[in-house]
This record gives structure tokens, C-alpha cells and sequence, in this order.
């Protein structure tokens, strides 16, 4: 089995040190730098943690920036536990976010729940789901209403991919936590409503995600 390249993303010494020799010692292959303009200049790894706090330019810069040209696994790392941050780490594709300070464990077992999502084998069928005139290419990743294509981040795409797999059907909020970010996701359940939110600007009628009160949300066919 190949070993697992990790880029750690983190300026502090004090921590990037045993966290390095952590992670090594569970048998990772651990490339660190000290700011974003290496991380953005690095090979691309299996797997990215990266703090939030950056000498040079912050961490949701460089998420953006990774975000534009690659799909490789974030983890972001941060003291800052505020439901803005969370949100908005979300929001710019990260997968997992990770609330300073942890363990080496609970570092290890997310690690190996994006991974695990990550690497899950695409289906024989079912490429290509199809609600009304929304279309949904599982393989190339990509969404057309109509004849318009639609742009997505990586987490609107997997929450309408869930929506979409049982369409007119309620899909609760739990489901949807963990099948789209995890069953480690401890975060507020709030991240669904502003994804929800999102989606519905960009299908353009608020009526495509039906909000059930109390249980979740259902795909309309317009």
C-alpha cells in the first residue's frame, strides 16, 4: 500500500514539530511549510491540513487558490472554533475542519474519514442523474440546467448529488451531515442551510429545494 503524503500548512514550530513526528510515527509521508505562497508552490499531495493563521497570506486564500486548479482533500486546521469560520471554510471546498486544540488521534481518525470519502469507488450506474431539466454527471462532475452549465463547489455538488438520488423524498438533515461532510462532523447543522442557500441561487428558482421544518429538504422536479 502506498504511503499517504500529507502537506502540513503551519508557521508555528511548537506545533508543526510533533505534529510532523506524529503523523510520521503513524507511518505518513509529512511535507511541511511555513506559509501560503509554498503551500500554493508545493506538489500536490494526498491530503492538505492547513492552518488558517498564516504569516503571509491566510489560510482561506490559499484554500481558494488550491480550490481553482485541484481537488485534493483539505482539512483546515484553526484555533478559531466560530460558526462563521467553519462556514466559510465550507464554503470555499474545504472538507473537514478541525477546532485547535486535538489530538493526535482525532487528527488521524478525520484524516482517515476524508480519505475514506475520498476514495470510496464510483458506481457502475447511474453516471447521470436527471430531475426535470436538471442533469447531474456523477464522473465529469458537472450540473446543466437546461443548456446552461452550472457551476459548483465540490460540496454543493455532493449535497445536490444527495438530494438528487432520491428526488421529491425528504432527506434529513443527518443523512445529509453525514454523507456530504462526514460522520465526524461535529459542526453546526446551520452549514446545510447556507449550502441550501447557495444552491438555490444558482439553480435560480428557490423552488428546486423544498425546506421540510424540522426534518430536511426535498429536490422538486420544476
Amino acid at each position: 500500500m502506498a504511503v499517504m503524503r500529507l502537506l502540513l500548512v503551519e508557521d508555528d514550530d511548537g506545533i508543526a514539530g510533533p505534529l510532523v513526528t506524529g503523523l510520521e510515527r503513524e507511518g505518513f509521508d509529512v511535507t511541511r511549510v511555513a506559509n501560503g505562497q509554498d503551500a500554493l508552490s508545493a506538489a500536490e499531495p494526498d491530503l492538505v491540513l492547513l492552518d488558517l493563521r498564516l504569516p503571509d497570506i491566510d489560510g482561506y486564500a490559499v484554500a481558494r487558490g488550491l480550490r481553482e486548479r485541484s481537488r485534493v482533500p483539505i482539512i483546515m486546521v484553526s484555533a478559531k472554533g466560530e460558526e462563521i469560520d467553519r462556514i466559510l471554510g465550507l464554503e470555499l471546498g474545504a472538507d473537514d475542519y478541525l477546532v485547535k486544540p486535538f489530538s493526535i488521534r482525532e487528527l488521524i481518525a478525520r484524516i482517515n474519514a476524508v480519505m475514506r470519502r475520498v476514495r470510496e469507488p464510483e458506481q457502475p450506474v447511474d453516471q447521470t442523474i436527471t430531475v426535470g431539466d436538471l442533469v447531474i454527471d456523477r464522473r465529469e462532475h458537472r450540473v446543466r440546467l437546461g443548456d446552461a452549465e452550472i457551476p459548483m463547489t465540490p460540496k454543493e455538488f455532493d449535497l445536490l448529488m444527495v438530494l438528487a438520488g432520491d428526488a421529491g423524498a425528504v432527506v434529513d438533515r443527518r443523512r445529509i451531515l453525514e454523507e456530504v461532510w462526514g460522520t465526524r462532523w461535529y459542526g453546526p447543522t446551520k452549514t446545510i442551510d447556507v449550502h441550501v442557500s447557495a444552491l438555490r441561487r444558482k439553480l435560480g428558482d428557490p423552488g428546486w429545494i423544498e425546506a421540510v421544518r424540522g426534518v430536511g429538504f426535498r429536490l422538486n422536479q420544476r
